[in-house]
């Protein structure tokens, strides 16, 4: 999902050259409207984007989640999933929040069934709260802003 998301990013870009010796400049609406300026930012820059990342496999997952010193919140969602587009957005508002106390990764259960099964998730959404390597909390289905911050203060200690 998220490299077909990252493809689908690059394949969007427009890609604007100067002509080889010997070629003309287009004219027209082909016609390149500005010089391709090298900008230095990643795609995302907002606090969400920082804190919230979606798992590519099994090592990506012990990197970033597992061998983490923050305290993650994993997010357990398919795509056919009502609820967990309901959940989705709240929880990542939620983390941005916390100002990169905590971090958010979601995995997508049917791109990482195998994960699913190692963790346990028979249902979705399923949240998990990780600190250490450990599953320290964890709760299934939607919750509202105020009980997510109470989850998410019971794991950063605040």
């Amino acid at each position: 999902m998220a490299q077909r998301l990252v493809l689908r990013r690059l394949l969007s870009l427009t890609i604007r050259t100067l002509p080889l010796q010997g070629q003309r400049m287009l004219s027209g609406p082909l016609a390149p409207r500005a010089p391709l300026v090298p900008h230095g930012k990643a795609f995302g820059t907002s606090a969400s984007c920082r804190s919230t990342f979606n798992v590519q496999d099994g090592s990506d997952f012990q990197d970033r989640v597992v061998n983490n010193p923050k305290p993650v919140v994993v997010d357990f969602h398919a795509q056919w999933c009502g609820p967990c587009k309901i959940l989705g957005p709240r929880l990542e508002k939620m983390v941005a929040k916390q100002e990169g106390k905590v971090l958010m990764a979601k995995v997508d259960i049917d791109d990482h069934t195998d994960l699913a099964i190692e963790y346990e998730v028979s249902a979705v959404p399923t949240v998990l709260a990780m600190k250490n390597g450990d599953v320290v909390d964890k709760f299934v289905g939607i919750k509202d802003e105020d009980q997510l911050e109470a989850f998410l203060k019971k794991l950063i200690g605040a």
